[in-house]
């Protein structure tokens, strides 16, 4: 019996373990060398090597030898269509956080201007002029809080073909002085000049462009229907003042050519070129007036909220109820009395 504290028999100086040691009979993956030529062979449990024959390139019946096909990507999960339409998806969606980033600005802005006293600080600021003058702004105009975004382009453009407006009008009534310079005949187109310029300017900002910042600004469809209304006229007005019929005191094309004729080429150049800006101010005021119109039809608006608006208007007017008031109690008095 052998003793309790005796040393361990050493499991690896067994004789099934000794029997199934590497050797080069019985070939291991782990001491299978491929490189090494000492002609031991491959591991039992692979197969055999493959003759030189089958690892030959194929050779087709011609005698030539297949060219190498194209390797295939097996690393790429999508086409380059697909990566594009991807990319101008991501662009589209970082356009679209920017915009409704600047409308949450706009709005902060609001909030904070009615926080502080909106009344306060939304002081009158066109036209603006010096502090100096006497006379004070008389209407506050602000695109970038006002409007909403899709729709600033679009009013700032009307706000500079006012702009170009003006300046035709004072450069129509240069031209027309310029006539009248060398032809004392056209002092009436002169005068109308001067009438056109005074009247049309500051009208032309009160009817057309206010009611457009305003229906932008509020939604408003009655706006919308007076700016439609004015600045139609106002075109047909604008076409007419470009084809220049003498007389008229627009220093139009007619008008232009017939300077041309009587013999004073530099008064004619500078008609040509009020005309072409009269021709491009008409022109870009059909542009627009398609436009807004557009616009307009898709914002919902309608003539029966336009009638709605006005009534509301009509209704809460203080002048207007103050009116409604005593033209009542006239005709109850009157009513009563024997």
């Amino acid at each position: 019996m052998a003793a309790p504290f005796s040393e361990p028999d050493n499991p690896f100086q067994d004789s099934a373990v000794m029997e199934h040691r590497p050797s080069s009979q019985y070939a291991t993956l782990d001491v299978y060398n491929p490189f090494d030529n000492l002609g031991m062979p491959p591991p039992y449990h692979e197969p055999s090597a493959q003759p030189a024959a089958a690892l030959s390139p194929a050779v087709t019946p011609s005698g030539k030898k297949p060219s190498p096909t194209e390797p295939k990507n097996y690393g790429s999960y999508g086409t380059q269509e697909s990566t594009a339409a991807a990319t101008a998806e991501l662009l589209r969606r970082q356009e679209e956080l920017n915009r409704k980033a600047e409308e949450l600005d706009r709005r902060e802005r609001e909030l904070q201007s009615a926080a502080l006293g909106g009344a306060a600080l939304r002081q009158n600021n066109w036209p603006p002029l010096p502090s100096f003058c006497p006379v004070r702004p008389c209407f506050y105009q602000d695109i970038g809080v006002d409007i909403p975004q899709e729709f600033q382009k679009t009013v700032s453009i009307m706000y500079y073909l006012w702009l170009a407006t003006a300046g035709n009008l004072l450069l129509n009534l240069l031209a027309c002085l310029a006539q009248f310079c060398v032809d004392g005949n056209q002092g009436s187109g002169f005068g109308l000049s001067i009438l056109w310029a005074i009247l049309f300017t500051p009208c032309s900002f009160v009817c057309w462009y206010r009611p457009l910042y305003k229906a932008f600004r509020s939604d408003s469809s009655f706006n919308f229907f007076v700016f439609f209304f004015i600045y139609f006229v106002q075109d047909v007005v604008y076409v007419l003042a470009a084809v220049g019929i003498p007389g008229w005191g627009f220093s139009g094309w007619i008008s232009a050519l017939s300077v041309l004729k009587q013999g004073y080429p530099g008064v004619s150049a500078i008609m040509i070129i009020v005309a072409l800006l009269l021709t491009a101010t008409a022109t870009m005021g059909i542009i627009m007036l398609k436009r807004i119109h557009s616009i307009y039809r898709r914002t919902g608006a309608s003539f029966q909220k336009a009638q709605e608006e006005f009534a509301a208007g009509v209704f809460t007017n203080p002048a207007v109820r103050t009116a409604a008031t005593n033209v009542a109690a006239g005709a109850a008095q009157s009513a009563f009395k024997p």
